[in-house]
């Protein structure tokens, strides 16, 4: 059986969309994230672009082999926002994503029900508006060897179809490369006959 190798995310943040129901509006978001700081400081922006809003309720899914996942209601009764958001972009089948949806109360109690719908919608329009790719899962590398073992390394990482992703050269040289995980077993064959190279596989 073939290794997955793969996941969706979303190419770049999405268009604003709006959903109105019982007088509140709900404005939605979808960002690309891979770390909760990057969530923080997306939510920090909204809630300057909206400074009248009542709540700004989220969810995100990070993670390509073992995902993380959080829901926050922010204030909302409990798990009428977040929850509905997280299902969203499980059923999407995306990571690496946050979702942000905001909202201007109108005045009528939508109840939890009515809350849970609206934040689901308006999660799915966000969504929606979304690119969505897939990408590949990379496995990254660092590989030691003398300036003289330069032209065997060359070799392997143009046969594999390596990336380079940086590189320090001198008599003692280290670069780190990355390839599609299904091929790591290969690129650590390739390295075996050469004793004087040294590759290491990054843990994740």
């Amino acid at each position: 059986m073939t290794e997955r190798d793969t996941y969706r995310t979303i190419e770049k943040p999405s268009e604003e969309i709006l959903y109105k129901e019982k007088h509140s509006k709900f404005f939605g978001y979808a960002f690309p994230v891979t770390s909760e700081d990057e969530v923080k400081a997306h939510i920090e922006a909204l809630r300057k672009q909206h400074r009248g809003a009542v709540h700004f309720c989220y969810a995100w899914q990070m993670g390509t082999e073992k995902t993380s996942s959080r829901a926050n209601d922010d204030g909302e009764p409990t798990n009428s926002a977040g929850m509905p958001i997280l299902g969203q972009i499980q059923h999407f089948k995306v990571t690496n994503v946050l979702v942000v949806i905001v909202r201007f109360f109108g005045g009528i109690k939508l109840g939890v029900g009515g809350l849970m719908s609206a934040y689901k919608i308006a999660a799915q329009m966000a969504l929606d508006a979304s690119e969505i790719v897939e990408k590949t899962i990379e496995t990254e590398f660092v590989v030691h060897f003398g300036y003289p073992d330069m032209n065997k390394v060359m070799r392997i990482v143009r046969e594999r179809n390596l990336s380079i992703l940086s590189q320090e050269m001198g008599m003692d040289c280290k670069m780190v490369l990355s390839s599609r995980r299904r091929d790591a077993a290969k690129v650590e064959e390739a390295f075996e006959p050469f004793y004087e190279v040294k590759l290491e596989r990054l843990a994740k």
